[in-house]
């Protein structure tokens, strides 16, 4: 089957998806049919004809929507995101290959995740509206000098790494947690791997780099939170669902988390990549998370740089030209990992 003939449908397709992945399909020459809806079980017969799909981090890759799928004939998931938590993989064994793009720029969630730790200390992002109504007044925007303070990277695969090698540059005190420690990176960079108490127990900043799993879902809960030092800024630009959310939200009240920084939030499918100007929100976690003078919300955008999304387009069509050619895939994911 020639490139131009197979079929690929393209769930949850945005403007920038769609010029991304045309730039990178002339080399490529595959039949994309870009389609606006998340994939889930009222959506999944737009990929009838279609020998794969192309999904991203909402779509539903449940039980139901994989026998849909397959009786549809679709053979390849080819996800355009790293995190694969939102797939059966139980479910697919055997009956599909699923891919993903392992890794697309780790600086650009590194540099987002340190523009938001900046933007929530120094207040920026309050300041930006204030002026604009002619409001001089520095009431209420303290923040604190980032040297000489303790942070706490929760773990260190590319972007935690990436993360860390950046903020040596303000001068802090570096501790780092990974359930595999990279011991001659430790060495190089003068950081310490410990447990992960102790990070809670020492850290001004903790920021959450890891995959979600069994292990590591809600790893941030009540306990966690409980072990932290008092004040504490929390970052998380990784899975939404490492932090029980309503946890986070009693120790915002109570003041155990001084300031929280989400790129990420665990009920996000519902609302993120969307405009929901003209509706009103029924999340009322979401709703009081936003409410808060001191959390900083973003929607999943750590990864959306020019960079990113030129490497995502391409090791998916990449993925998909392997499959096509009967190669192996190089970036496939096994039945039996987690998500």
């Amino acid at each position: 089957m020639k490139n131009h003939e197979f079929n690929v449908a393209f769930f949850d397709a945005k403007s920038y998806d769609i010029q991304s992945f045309n730039e990178a399909n002339t080399g490529f020459g595959f039949q994309l049919n870009y389609i606006e809806n998340h994939l889930n079980l009222e959506t999944v017969r737009y990929a009838r004809g279609s020998r794969a799909i192309c999904a991203f981090v909402n779509d539903d890759l449940g039980a139901e929507v994989l026998d849909e799928l397959e009786k549809i004939g679709v053979k390849l998931i080819a996800l355009r995101c790293a995190g694969f938590n939102n797939v059966d993989l139980t479910m697919a064994g055997g009956r599909f290959n699923v891919v993903r793009v392992p890794a697309y720029s780790p600086y650009a969630v590194a540099e987002h995740t340190l523009a938001m730790i900046m933007t929530l200390n120094r207040k920026t992002h309050r300041a930006y509206f204030r002026v604009r109504d002619n409001n001089f007044s520095l009431q209420g925007l303290l923040g604190f000098d980032m040297h000489g303070k303790t942070l706490g990277v929760i773990g260190t695969g590319k972007i935690g790494k990436t993360f860390i090698s950046i903020m040596k540059g303000f001068g802090m005190n570096i501790l780092a947690y990974d359930k595999y420690p990279d011991q001659a990176f430790a060495e190089a960079n003068g950081i310490a791997y410990v447990e992960k108490e102790e990070i809670y127990r020492k850290a001004d900043i903790i920021s959450l780099h890891c995959p979600l799993s069994d292990e590591t879902f809600h790893m941030i809960n009540r306990q966690s939170l409980s072990q932290m030092k008092p004040g504490v800024m929390l970052v998380n630009t990784s899975r939404g669902k490492l932090i029980d959310t309503k946890n986070l939200i009693e120790a915002l009240k109570s003041g155990r988390v001084g300031s929280a920084a989400l790129d990420v939030y665990e009920e996000e499918s519902e609302y993120f990549f969307v405009d929901h100007s003209n509706m009103i929100i029924h999340d009322d976690d979401l709703v009081r998370l936003i409410s808060f003078n001191n959390v900083l919300v973003t929607s999943h955008q750590a990864f959306f740089t020019k960079e990113a999304l030129a490497n995502i387009a391409a090791t998916t069509l990449n993925n998909i030209k392997e499959f096509a050619e009967g190669l192996p895939l190089s970036n496939e994911i096994c039945p039996k990992c987690s998500g």
